[in-house]
Parts: structure tokens; sequence; C-alpha cells
């Protein structure tokens, strides 16, 4: 559903405006309803979730059990901190000044698509990861065996 990446500026007031792009396609398939969390595997990004997506994800993540300290991080991260947001007018959701300061998003993030949701990255965040270079030993992993890039 979403792909690519889109460098976007986060104005004065904490709002960055969704490509326009996507707009007609999140209008239309997400009701303009969307979910704004932490990514709980990087520090550096937060998620942005179709609604419809987002109530799939909370109730796997709130069917875990309590008992692990992991799945309560996971709980923590993931629904704990979840904002619905919708799109004004002019395109545009707010970030919470916590959740921005929190992965280090200043007045530059890029926005990537990742198919059932987005990712929203610090620029610096993002262009470190990119950087990062995948090696065989990454590559090894059942799931990844024979995958052809």
């Amino acid at each position: 559903m979403f792909q690519g990446e889109t460098a976007i500026t986060i104005d004065d007031k904490g709002r960055l405006a969704i490509p326009t792009a996507y707009r007609d396609l999140i209008a239309r398939e997400c009701g303009n309803r969307l979910v704004l969390t932490y990514n709980p595997f990087d520090a550096g990004s937060l998620y942005l979730y179709p609604h419809a997506v987002w109530e799939a994800v909370r109730d796997k993540v709130n069917a875990l059990p309590r008992t692990r300290s992991t799945h309560r991080t996971l709980q923590l991260k993931l629904v704990g901190a979840a904002m619905e947001v919708e799109p004004d007018g002019n395109g545009r959701i707010g970030i919470p000044a916590s959740q921005r300061t929190t992965v280090g998003i200043e007045r530059r993030a890029v926005l990537v698509g990742m198919g059932d949701k987005f990712e929203l990255w610090s620029e610096q965040a993002h262009q470190a990861q990119i950087r990062q270079t995948l090696t065989d030993d990454d590559m090894a992993g059942d799931d990844l065996e024979g995958l052809q890039l």
C-alpha cells in the first residue's frame, strides 16, 4: 500500500504534511484515520499506521502475556504511546513534542512507506540506518536464505 521515502519538514507547531501522493489513498482506504506510535525496534523512528491495520496490531500486542518484560515493553511502546491522528484540511498531522523529542525529530524528517504502515524517521537516524550495510551473516537466516535482491 505505502512505499517510497519522502523528505519532509516539521513546522513550528510540530505538524507534518502528508505527501500529496498519499492523501487520497489515506482518505479512501483509511477513512483519514491514522495511529502514531513508537517503533519498538528502532529508537530513531515512529510508526504511522492506518487505523484498521493498527487495530489488528494492537489486539495482538495486548493479547501477549504481561508476565514477560519484553511483552510489557512492547505494550508500553506500541499501545501505551499510541495516538489517533487525522489529517487536517491541508493534509497535516500533529506529532506530539514528547514523541518528537524521544526519537530526535526536529525540523527535518523522512517519511518511509513500509507497505502496511509508514515509518517517520529523524533525518539523521534515517541516514545512519541507510548507511548500514547488511553482511552475509545477516542474510544467512532461514527467512532470508535464497532471497535474490
